[in-house]
């Protein structure tokens, strides 16, 4: 199977879809399939998009390219778009609109996260499936990592490669700010990895600029409790690398967070009752512990199903192409527009 892929991968920190390309890539040249980021070849069996921004470097081609390519190259290619973004993500107003238009050219739909379905992402339409994100747990593992021994300073951590206020800074301010207390000083330390908002700065927190891989790991590993604030959030990797890393994880009721971290750490609203939770976490730090050997958010799951979905819409592609409803003239327009 020959399978096109809209999105080249990047060498370095550049969030978790570049982690994600890179682990199917290299799950598809196991299972001795072929990956290409171009339209060029007539026997192309499957086209993933994983975002139809033309307009971003490594984005090969959006939606109106995939369109012309079945209509005018290849009728019985199918047609996948792995949803992972939204507007409520980052309070943008186009992001939906977006993705909505271009998912009118797809076979096959899948959320990172079950909650997106619910969203104005998509057309309605359509097969689709729920695929949760995952991380490698050659990288991410708990060995040679940090047990908090219950006297010593709680470490807490995050991180982010975006530098979004809605990944969770009103969280991460307050952090800031309980370390200007004596109480929380002398039982908490925090750290956040990655990217800030523009102007953003902490003043009690340590801070480290964007890390990758094996460096990422360590770095997690040197801390006791994972937290992530981010509101509305698709299903990142941020909170999957945390936990495979052994930390009990606090985490915000938002998004696809409470489908990840159900059972692994303690769930909070927002500022309001954050304190409350991290009160229960330190209480609670050694209950949790021994559950997160069973963290099941890894690569391998992932890109296994994405293989297998790729194999068996393979094998209805005739079945696909003669059931595929036509797309209106006004979409089949502003899909070649290259925004």
């Amino acid at each position: 199977m020959k399978v096109a892929i809209n999105f080249k991968p990047i060498d370095g920190p550049w969030g978790g879809g570049n982690r994600f390309v890179r682990a199917l890539i290299e799950a598809l040249n196991t299972r001795h399939h072929t990956v290409v980021h171009h339209l060029n070849d007539p026997d192309i069996d499957l086209v993933l998009m994983i975002d139809p921004r033309v307009r971003i470097p490594n984005i090969a081609f959006g939606a109106g390219a995939i369109q012309r390519y079945r209509h005018f190259q290849n009728p019985r290619v199918a047609v996948v778009h792995r949803i992972n973004e939204c507007d409520e993500r980052k309070n943008t107003r186009d992001m939906n609109f977006r993705l909505r238009l271009a998912n009118r050219v797809v076979d096959h739909t899948v959320f990172v996260g079950a909650w997106l379905k619910d969203l104005s992402v998509w057309t309605g339409t359509g097969e689709w499936s729920v695929v949760q994100n995952g991380s490698d747990p050659q990288v991410f593992h708990p060995l040679g990592g940090s047990v908090w021994n219950g006297i010593d300073k709680l470490r807490l951590v995050t991180h982010h490669w975006g530098g979004n206020w809605m990944k969770g800074f009103d969280i991460y301010s307050r952090l800031d700010q309980m370390l200007s207390s004596p109480e929380w000083s002398a039982r908490i330390e925090f750290t956040y990895i990655g990217n800030l908002p523009a102007g953003f700065a902490f003043q009690n927190a340590l801070h480290i600029g964007a890390l990758d891989g094996e460096a990422l790991a360590d770095e997690l590993r040197q801390n006791h409790v994972y937290v992530t604030g981010s509101m509305n959030e698709p299903g990142s990797n941020h909170q999957t690398e945390g936990m495979l890393c052994g930390l009990p994880v606090l985490y915000r009721n938002s998004g696809a967070l409470p489908e990840y971290c159900d059972g692994y750490g303690i769930m909070f609203d927002g500022p309001g009752d954050f304190e409350t939770a991290l009160d229960q976490m330190i209480q609670d730090y050694a209950e949790f512990l021994p559950k997160m050997t069973d963290v099941p958010w890894t690569a391998a799951r992932t890109t296994q199903k994405f293989v297998d979905l790729f194999e068996d819409l393979q094998n209805r592609s005739a079945e696909i192409s003669k059931s595929r409803k036509k797309i209106g003239p006004l979409a089949t327009l502003l899909n070649q527009l290259p925004f």
